[in-house]
């Protein structure tokens, strides 16, 4: 991450669409934040101000450009390497937790006291909790207004704002509009109610359909189902249920801004922006596939695989608790047969949901309702069922939280004190529940496979260290020599 004036500004100057997320530019002389790639933007240093994010910004009092929307990039991949106290509250702020439960419960999901995460927050962030949450309220509202046809009273209720007033105003703020004026000829077609088609911005180069692939290989019958060029799955948010339909290919330009079309079909449009966070982590969306590739393709393991497929993405999660289930589904049992096991368990626990997409049935499970499941009931070793009994009975407490608010190592230590959650449990969880840029299974039989099919079987502990601060794109890499490409769903 660039931090010096020097190396931004020239980012900005060259309009380098590899910063684009990672740092806001402001002009103090129009008085308008934009993104480093701005056409518009050509400031002389003095008027220059750079800022982490655009709630710094809006806080700071500059307004949005019209022009480069710089809301409508991907996030800062620094929060997923750095996975600090502001990492943690930006991905719960964006769930909508603030909104939710108010910066009170921001601050206990933290483990702060809301006064003093106010002062970390505009100390790192240069805004506090309020001001971001703000901010990214307002964001929801514009893609609201351009892609649904909701009146502009839904739109604001929708987007988390607590009355008309409060809507109109901050629309204002940010944008130097009104609500009507940002919406203009733009509001989108006419769309069933809860449906809302929206662009998810991601960082090039992406292996869209390699994700695809891994996606549909590890489908849950019920939940989940996939076809040749999408994916789709059912949503437990916080206001109700809902269904996304991702369509997924390959963006090999580098250096910049492509799209994935995701069209949600929501209970509750309340859920919007938890609904297109969570499946931004899906997506890995924040990633800086230039980074990654630069550091990896560098080896001689690992530098074949990285060139053959660019922009690979490490899978990660719409809901951790699920995740961490699934995932002692899977101890010691092929992919098949976990698929299976998971599709009697969600067939018989999980609620049961309407959708237009033929295959999504059921949510997956909650927590909750698994804690009170008879292990010996469970299709899979007693053994087992006690271990994913006894997980979900500590996810269902608070014990264990899954959400990306506490500290990855507090988790992982936690995970490993439950009966029947050994390393490579604890560490796949943190890799995909967690987005942690930074696991390796080396005890995983798939992995040591693929290294002796590589010739490299004798890859030691020192080998694995310079694949550090990546290592879980290194897994990804090697474990995507493994999947099949995705086949049509059985209706088809």
């Amino acid at each position: 991450m660039i931090r010096d004036f020097d190396s931004r500004y020239r980012a900005v100057s060259s309009r380098d669409e590899r910063f684009d997320g990672w740092f806001i530019v402001a002009v103090t002389s129009t008085g308008i934040y934009c993104r480093p790639s701005c056409p518009a933007v050509t400031p002389k240093r003095a008027n220059v101000r750079f800022y982490p994010t655009a709630g710094a910004a809006q806080y700071a009092g500059f307004r949005a450009c019209k022009r480069c929307l710089p809301d409508a990039v991907p996030g800062s991949p620094e929060w997923d390497v750095r996975a600090d106290v502001a990492g943690r509250a930006m991905r719960l702020i964006s769930d909508g937790v603030v909104d939710r439960e108010g910066v009170s419960g921001l601050a206990r999901r933290l483990g702060y006291t809301g006064r003093h995460l106010h002062r970390l927050l505009v100390a790192e962030l240069g805004a506090g909790p309020l001001a971001l949450a703000r901010t990214r309220r307002a964001h929801t509202a514009r893609l609201l207004l351009e892609a649904t046809n909701l009146p502009v009273t839904g739109v604001a209720f929708a987007a988390g704002f607590s009355s008309i007033r409060q809507f109109n105003d901050t629309v204002r703020e940010v944008y130097a509009s009104s609500p009507t004026e940002l919406r203009g000829r733009r509001g989108g077609p006419r769309t069933p109610l809860g449906s809302v088609t929206i662009r998810l911005a991601v960082r090039t180069p992406f292996a869209g359909e390699r994700l695809l692939d891994f996606l549909a290989y590890h489908l849950v019958p019920g939940v989940e189902v996939a076809g040749p060029g999408w994916y789709a799955r059912t949503l437990d948010l916080p206001h109700g249920p809902g269904t996304v339909r991702l369509r997924l290919r390959d963006e090999p330009a580098v250096g910049e801004t492509a799209f994935v079309v995701g069209e949600f079909a929501l209970d509750d449009l309340r859920d919007t922006s938890a609904a297109v966070e969570r499946v931004r982590r899906l997506l890995d969306a924040d990633c800086d596939p230039v980074a990654v590739d630069d550091h990896l393709s560098a080896d001689p393991v690992l530098g074949g695989l990285v060139r053959a497929t660019p922009g690979l993405r490490v899978p990660g999660q719409v809901d951790g608790d699920e995740t961490a289930v699934r995932t002692v589904v899977g101890q010691q049992v092929s992919v098949a047969g976990a698929r299976t096991v998971a599709g009697r368990i969600v067939a018989a626990h999980g609620r049961r949901v309407h959708s237009d997409i033929s295959g999504l049935t059921h949510l997956f499970p909650d927590a909750a309702t698994l804690a009170r499941v008879d292990p010996e009931e469970l299709p899979m070793p007693r053994a087992r069922g006690r271990a994913l009994v006894g997980l979900a009975g500590a996810l269902d407490s608070g014990d264990i939280a899954l959400d990306r608010g506490p500290d990855r190592d507090d988790v992982r230590r936690t995970l490993l004190l439950l009966p029947g959650i050994g390393s490579w449990t604890a560490d796949y969880v943190a890799m995909r529940a967690l987005g942690h840029p930074d696991v390796f299974l080396p005890t995983d039989l798939a992995v040591r496979n693929v290294l002796a099919t590589l010739g490299a079987g004798a890859v030691g502990p020192a080998a694995v260290e310079g694949w550090r601060p990546w290592r879980s794109y290194a897994l990804m890499h090697l474990w995507n020599t493994l999947m099949p490409e995705t086949p049509a769903p059985k209706d088809d």
